[in-house]
């Protein structure tokens, strides 16, 4: 895994960079055109389960195809934390001719591919402990 860092912008938004080039811009929850942090842990889940998927859609479906998922989260403003998600997977096979039971088999093979190897299902599904140092140079 690569290191990950962010530095403020002039405007006030943010940039996460990595060390291999990844880079994404986020800010307050207010700002426009920006994603907010807790948007990012949407986006984590999100992305998480479209390439644990990946295989399975498209093994059933042609190269190229995917999944949509959406996510969304219950917010508890009282403890400033997310205390649910929700994830909504839609795989579009109108065109493949799935039977009904195709269907069902490609619903458990994305359910088990997610399962299995989604790293941020995972992370969020357990209490994961966060250690935090601060270290002011001056």
């Amino acid at each position: 895994m690569s290191r990950l860092w962010v530095e403020k912008n002039k405007d006030g938004s943010w940039d996460a960079f990595s060390d291999d080039g990844a880079h994404i811009k986020f800010g307050h929850g207010s700002d426009r055109g920006v994603f907010s942090p807790g948007d990012l842990t949407k986006i984590a889940l999100a992305g998480c389960a479209a390439l644990s998927s990946e295989k399975a859609v498209e093994s059933a479906l042609g190269e190229g195809k995917g999944a949509r998922i959406v996510v969304d989260g219950s917010y508890d403003p009282d403890n400033d934390a997310f205390t649910s998600y929700e994830e909504q997977i839609v795989i579009d096979a109108t065109e493949a001719g799935l039977s009904e039971e195709d269907a069902k088999k490609l619903a458990e093979r994305v359910r088990r591919h997610i399962e299995s190897g989604c790293t941020v299902k995972h992370t969020y599904e357990h209490e994961t402990p966060v250690r935090m140092s601060i270290d002011v140079r001056h």
